[in-house]
């Protein structure tokens, strides 16, 4: 049995996500928030599992922070520390203590649009694909090797809470998948830096948003 510690910073449905899932082998050894009030430390609670608050607001320095914040989550001894929704910068040596064992989810189809505003950019931008990536976490802001991707159209009367609304739906789905892969050993990063599904085989045929016309696909 794995053991698994999310970091969440309000409603955490991507963490809600990995409960219901019910992964084999996995266990959700706790959930931390840096915020007291975050509403996905109730869910935590009435699912049986332990909970933390490490108030980022109560230390002067961001490295004091990330050092109380790695002090909690080791006491769990995780396997893999989940980001869901967790809104904090953090710091190299805090990414380095968890390196390989670290995820993250963004919501762009990286390396598009890192950073906040995802869905604002796609939009401006006239993207005609946006959508969600599951990465390693590393000391370069959503530059990690990435595990899966998850993409949707970007539709002409969309705005950001339609198109936000549509890419989580998605995270949902992909997140559980990418944490079930890491439980299941097989995910391996190639040294180029890589990531790897072991047993998984890709469909080489493409697609197009919008879809071609009948006669255009020769």
């Amino acid at each position: 049995m794995k053991s698994i510690v999310i970091l969440i910073s309000g409603r955490g449905s991507n963490m809600e996500a990995i409960v219901r899932a019910r992964i084999p082998g996995a266990r959700i050894a706790a959930v931390i928030s840096n915020r007291p009030a975050a509403g996905g430390l109730a869910f935590a609670q009435a699912h049986g599992i332990a909970t933390a608050v490490v108030d980022h607001t109560a230390h002067a320095e961001r490295t004091d922070f990330d050092a109380a914040l790695a002090a909690c989550i080791d006491t769990h001894a995780p396997d893999l520390v989940v980001l869901a929704g967790f809104m904090r910068l953090l710091t190299p040596a805090f990414v380095q203590h968890y390196e390989g064992r670290l995820f993250n989810i963004h919501p762009s189809l990286l390396p598009a649009f890192p950073g906040l505003h995802t869905h604002r950019q796609a939009i401006e931008t006239g993207v005609r694909v946006h959508g969600a990536t599951v990465h390693f976490v590393t000391a370069a802001l959503d530059c990690g090797p990435i595990v899966i991707q998850a993409a949707v159209p970007v539709l002409p009367d969309d705005d950001e809470a339609t198109l936000a609304a549509r890419v989580l739906a998605q995270e949902h789905r992909i997140y559980p998948q990418a944490v079930r892969w890491f439980i299941d050993g097989r995910l391996a990063i190639d040294d180029r830096g890589r990531v790897r599904v072991r047993g998984v085989r890709l469909d080489e045929a493409g697609c197009t948003v919008p879809p071609l016309e009948a006669g255009e696909a020769d």
